[in-house]
Order: C-alpha cells, then structure tokens, then sequence
C-alpha cells in the first residue's frame, strides 16, 4: 500500500490517480462464477405455466441441472434453464435466461423468457413479439426435425435483431446438449426420476460407429444413373400439388390463397446434389480436366457439391445477383449450418457423366473455409421456397433433400471419436460436444457476415472523418465548405447510424464492460452487434488523438440531433442564451457525478444501473424513434427543447456517457488544436464562438468539453474574424504599404540622379 502511495506522488496528477484507482476497483472484485439457476426460477414458475399437464416438478439434478416434470409421480419429461446448458449470451454479456419444458419424446411443450439483460439489443422489440418468436418453439421436436418446419431460417436471420438470433441459438443448441446428455427421444428419457439426494439420471447406452472420412482412393468415373442408384447423388422432387399444400400448414394463412398456378402433377422444382470433392463423383460429373482443375483450387481439407435443378423455382432466385448470398439454399448438418456466396460459386454449363439430363441450372460450390463441415456425415440441403402475398409480405416454406456419401465411398477413421448410429432423422443427436461449444463463434460471425454493407458504410465514415481530422487545417480555412461538409456528416450520424442501423452508444455498453471484465470477460459478447463494437473500437482509438470528441461532436446520433435543431433554432431565429462561465463549469460536473453514480450501482446490480441509464434519452429518440411511455417520451422532448436555447445542452450537463469517455481521455497523446499567444488574453473571440464552451476565458481549451467541432480553427484562419490575423494581416499591409512607398521613393531619386547627369554624358564636352 505504501509503494502504491509513493508511486501516485511519484505521478503527481490526479487524472492519473484516478484511473489507477478505478482499475485497482476493478481488479480487486474477485471474478464471480454464474451459478446454475434454475432452482430460483422453478421457485417463480408454476408448472402448469411452463409444461402443461404437469402437476409437480421434480428435485433439480444432474449436469446440466435439470427438473422433471411430473404427474402424479409419473415423468413426463424435463424443464431447464438455457444458460444453465449452453453459454449463449446476449450483447450485454449476461445470460437470456429462457425456462423450456421438453417432453420425454423431445417435442417442446412450453418456453418462457424469464430474465435478461439486454438494455441495448432488446430494445426496439415489443415484449409480445419476443413472446410469440418464443412461442414458435412449442410444439416442435427439434431432436427429429433439427430446422423447424415454415421457420426458414431467413426469417430469423434477416429480419431479427441479435437478441432473437441468441434466443434461436440457445433454444436449438441447448436442446441437442440435453438429448445427447440424458437421451431425450429415447427410452431412457422415460426412466423414473431419481430420488432427492439420489444420483443424477443416466443415459441408456448409445450404439455408435466409427467416425467415416471421405475415400480419396476412390477415382472409377461412373454413369449418371450408376451414381443416382447408389445414392451419391441425391434428388428431391416437388410438385405444384406439394408445394401448395406445403404452404397450407404454414403460419401464414394468407400463403393458402395464393397457390401455385397450373397443373398439380406439374414440377415445382426437381433438385440434385452431389459431392464432387470426392474423386470418383467429381470425375464423372465434371469430367478429368475440370476436376483436376477444382482439386487445385481447393485448400487442405476442402469439400466442394454441386447442385442442379430444373422446373418452375429456381433454387439460386436473384438474391446472389443483388448482395451476393444465394439465400434459398443452405446446409445443414446438425447445428451447424451455412450459405454460399458468389465468390464460392462456379456455373456449369452440363454435366460430363453418361447419360445425365440436361438442367437449367447447374451450379459448382466451394465449401466456405470458416464452415464446419464434415463430408462423410450427414447433411441436408435445405431449399427456401418464397411464396409473394404483397408487396411487403412473403410466405416460406422449406424442403430437405438429404444426403449421406455411400459408405463405398467412405472410410472408417479410426483415430475420429465414434458417432451415434442414425436414427430415423439424419444428424437428430450431435456426435461430438465440441459442436455445442462452438456455436458461440459461429453465430457471431453470421451477425457479422449479414451486416456486412452496414459494417462497410460505417467503416468509410470513419476513414473520412479520420481524413478531416488529419487535414483539419486545410480545410478549416474554406468555413462555407467546411461548415456544409459537418451538416451533411451530422446528418448521416442521425438517420444512418443512429435512426436505421440503430448503433447509439451507451453507458450501459461502458457499464457492462467494467461488469464483464469482473464476471468473466469474452470477446464473443460483444462482437455480437458489429457496428457498436466498430464505433467503441474506433472511439477507444480516437480517445488517443482527439479526446473524446471524435465521437460527441461527430458520430453521436443524439448529439446530432441537438445541433442540428439548434441550427434551425437559429435560423429561426431562437435568441440562444448564453450561460455564465462559473455556472457552466459547475454544471458541466453533473454528468460526472451521474456517471459515478451508474457506475457504483453497477457494482451492486447491472440490471438496477440499467433502469437508471434511462437518464439517456437514446432509446427513446434514436432506437424507438420517440414510439413509446409517454414520460420518456416527455423527458426526451424537454431535452430537446432545451438544446434549442443551449447547444448540445444534454451533451454539456447531463450525459453520462461522455463523462465516461472523458476520464480516459486525458490519457491523449496528441493536441492538434492550434493556438495564439494572444488567445484568452486579450483575446476573447474563440471564447465567445465555442458552441458548448470548451474554451476557458484564459484561452486554454478544455478537453473534457471539447467535441471537436474545430470551429475555433475556421476562426484561427480566417482572414477577418480571427483578432490575431486581421491584427498581423494590418501589419503585413502597413509593412508593404511603407516599402513599396520606400521603393517609389528610391525609384524618385533614382530617376532625378539619371536626369540630371544625362547631358554630362551625352555631351563631355560640358
């Protein structure tokens, strides 16, 4: 204790104290481990609530801890916690904690969202639409089924936000974690339950084989019909009749009465796939020089199918022509699953086997080098069939066509863990629990794989803004530009980053990251939304440059939205009012103070510093658009309404976010606002112009105040309204003003001297 008070002296700055003072707070909370919970929710939960039919539950037990849900003594099946199961967590770092009652046959008979955290993903989505996504899941056997029937997986993708994309990974994973643990599906699930204090269930024994690799040495080149018979090219063939009646138990009754036109015996779509990695498929179906050519393409371990298809649908649509991803078809194999892209795909013109049919369609994939893909296991490729209701609603459905290599064209991996023997649905129990632990990774990168032109918009912006602040001098000195430049940046800070991709920086997101580096830090957390871990990654980098003003006075939706109200406030003309400089200084302390008040409640309890983060007015205004309570509606508004008097009077006094990117800025390497002797004394004039009143009367800047706007800079350069130049630009004038009058005079004399000596020149005889 004593050396650590030594070296704080030793500093001689308090920011400096501070911030190692914070950090020892941080490290000296011991790391807490989450305990399994679902005793705590059981106690919350009626049975009847959560597994209808059920009149009891059963003493929590085993690993993962799991209650029977019982009637009159008898078991008819499981209740348990996600997170007690599977380590999916939300972008707040804490659990979504959803109850599921499972039946002993493994349907889903009952699931609940009993808690979360998730003050900045969550937000935005009704309650009543969690619950019904939520409630989907009933009555679906995700052991038999793996993908659920018209949920395509598009649906969840596309339109959801990243907490329904967690809630969708941990209902699926922790399901097939439960199966392949207590054998739900099977006999055993039945089992009696075990007395209190008795061991935990056990599973029946499992037959299994030998894990199977792709045969390399297999090379004999095969007809089309050889292949189709040993099923090492699979087909799925529908007609009209079938995908109309498809549609007709959907959830969408509307799809119904839009059917498929024609015949009912006519083909909707008649698809095959194959594995061509495999030397003897690829051989027949591409022929010698292009298989060999595909072999050179492929990096070690690579598998690569094809596709083809021909009818009324076609399974590649137009999605890969707008954004590149051939969204109606996906693989699927157990929990793993995954598109292409055009960069994976190749379009064949015919197949070279003997006697294959000609096709419309024939495309070449590559396997994505991220996916996890076992060739010589089971997979499915799954085909989304859209069905246009209007002009902004659709209908899906989905059909399998299964594939499994022929076992002549595999071989026994003797050093592979054994698998389970297939039952009646390929892939229902996951072989191997590596593929539960890692899903967390995968799922994080489809969030990033689907925002990718989101992820790109917002990384040019911050490359141009990174532009502005290198050459600020050059163009502070056109203000016209430089002002219309700023308005149209502030504008794309509003509607594209705050109002569409919805990327509002928070406290919370500051308070969770303290919180997660106490509970068990993961990156995988907060990689869950791409665009606010891109903005924190940039802000924490800017903080070094230009303090935290990069972020404030540019990239904050919020504070946009002030100033440019504030703009037409004064176009208006709104008389602005100016707020002495002691009261303003006092004032700009509250924020400070709201800050360590949100920080020391989270040390407490995160979710109770979450509900007093609503001191934000960001959810309100930039992530619900003002659609909400009319109290915070309210509040946002008065805020608002105050900015147009004070710019950026939220910004100034209130916000505790900036207060938090304030502290570590002082911990900035570089000044890059330039100055003038004579600013601050006598000079008043930046003073005077500060927009939020960062520059003291002294003339020193503040930067803990500071957002960057560099309006002090247009005024460093500006010819006539900058003091200091016009002062300099005086004595430029009277300093070439006095030599060109010393020249004419010089030039006088000059020509007088020539006048007069002239004629002793011309005539010596003089």
């Amino acid at each position: 204790m004593l050396r650590a008070q030594k070296f704080l002296a030793l500093c001689g700055r308090p920011w400096l104290a501070a911030m190692l003072v914070w950090l020892a707070v941080l490290v000296a909370v011991v790391p807490q481990a989450w305990a399994e919970r679902l005793p705590e929710f059981l106690a919350k939960t009626p049975v009847a609530e959560i597994f209808p039919g059920a009149d009891a539950y059963g003493a929590p037990e085993g690993k993962p801890v799991v209650a029977r849900a019982l009637k009159g003594g008898e078991p008819l099946g499981y209740v348990y916690l996600t997170t007690d199961v599977v380590n999916t967590r939300g972008y707040s770092s804490k659990p979504i904690d959803i109850l599921v009652g499972i039946a002993n046959d493994g349907t889903i008979v009952g699931a609940k969202l009993v808690e979360h955290h998730e003050p900045i993903v969550l937000i935005g989505i009704p309650q009543s639409k969690v619950d019904k996504f939520i409630n989907d899941y009933i009555g679906l056997n995700l052991i038999k089924s793996p993908t659920p029937g018209n949920k395509a997986p598009s649906d969840i993708i596309s339109g959801a936000t990243v907490t329904l994309m967690v809630i969708n990974d941990s209902i699926q994973r922790s399901v097939r974690a439960l199966a392949h643990q207590y054998g739900i599906g099977t006999a055993a699930a039945a089992a009696p339950t075990a007395p209190a204090g008795g061991t935990a269930p056990v599973a029946a024994p499992v037959q299994t084989r030998p894990h199977r690799l792709v045969n390399m040495q297999k090379a004999d080149v095969q007809s089309w019909q050889a292949l189709l018979d040993q099923g090492a090219i699979a087909r799925l063939h529908m007609t009209v009749d079938e995908v109309n009646k498809a549609f007709e138990t959907g959830d969408k009754a509307a799809a119904a009465e839009h059917p498929e036109k024609g015949p009912g015996d006519d083909t909707f779509v008649n698809l095959y796939t194959a594995l061509v990695s495999q030397p003897a498929i690829g051989k027949s179906l591409l022929g010698e020089a292009d298989w060999n050519d595909l072999q050179g393409r492929l990096k070690s371990g690579q598998q690569a199918i094809v596709v083809a298809g021909e009818g009324r649908y076609s399974f590649k649509g137009s999605g890969y022509v707008r954004g590149g991803i051939f969204d109606r078809i996906e693989v699927i194999q157990g929990d793993e699953s995954f598109r292409f892209t055009d960069l994976n795909h190749q379009r064949l013109p015919a197949f070279a086997a003997e006697g294959a049919p000609h096709f419309k369609e024939i495309a070449l994939f590559t396997v994505p080098e991220d996916a996890h893909f076992d060739a010589a296991e089971p997979w499915r490729l799954q085909l989304m069939i859209q069905r246009v209701l209007s002009v902004n609603d659709k209908a899906f459905a989905t059909a399998d066509l299964n594939y499994q290599l022929p076992q002549a064209y595999t071989v026994d991996d003797p050093e592979g863990t054994p698998v389970p023997l297939e039952a009646a649905a390929p892939a229902a129990i996951d072989a191997a629990a590596g593929v539960v632990e890692e899903a967390d990774s995968a799922l994080w990168k489809q969030i990033w794989q689907g925002k990718r032109w989101q992820i790109g918009v917002v990384s040019l912006s911050l490359l141009i803004l990174v532009a502005v602040f290198f050459f600020q001098d050059t163009l502070t000195k056109h203000p016209k530009f430089y002002d219309r430049f700023r308005l149209v940046f502030l504008t794309f800070s509003l509607f594209y980053i705050g109002w569409y991709a919805q990327a509002q920086l928070s406290v919370v997101n500051v308070l969770t990251f303290t919180t997660a580096l106490r509970t068990g830090f993961s990156w995988e957390y907060f990689l869950m939304d791409p665009l606010v871990f891109i903005l924190w990654c940039a802000t924490a980098i800017s903080i070094l440059f230009w303090n935290r003003g990069a972020f404030c006075g540019w990239l904050c939706p919020f504070g946009a939205l002030q100033e440019l109200l504030n703009r037409i406030a004064k176009k208006l003309g709104v008389r602005q009012i100016n707020v002495p400089h002691g009261m303003h200084t006092r004032l700009a302390a509250l924020k400070y103070v709201i800050f360590m008040l949100l920080f020391g409640v989270s040390l407490y309890e995160l979710g109770l510093a979450e509900k007093l983060a609503e001191v934000e007015p960001f959810k309100t205004a930039m992530i619900l658009k003002f659609m909400r309570e009319w109290w915070f509606v309210a509040f946002a508004l008065v805020l608002l309404l105050a900015g147009l008097f004070v710019e950026r009077f939220y910004c100034r006094y209130l916000c505790p976010l900036g207060a938090a990117l304030a502290i570590p800025a002082r911990l900035r390497v570089f000044d890059w606002l330039r100055r003038y002797p004579m600013c601050g004394n006598p000079c008043q004039r930046c003073a005077h112009d500060c927009p939020v009143q960062a520059i003291h009367p002294e003339g020193d800047i503040d930067p803990n105040e500071c957002i960057q706007c560099l309006n002090c800079q247009m005024l460093y350069h500006h010819q006539t309204d900058c003091p200091h130049v016009v002062q300099v630009n005086r004595k430029k004038q009277k300093q070439a003003a006095a030599k060109a009058e010393l020249d004419a005079q010089r030039a006088a004399q000059g020509q007088v001297v020539h006048f007069v000596e002239r004629p002793s020149d011309t005539n010596p005889k003089k």
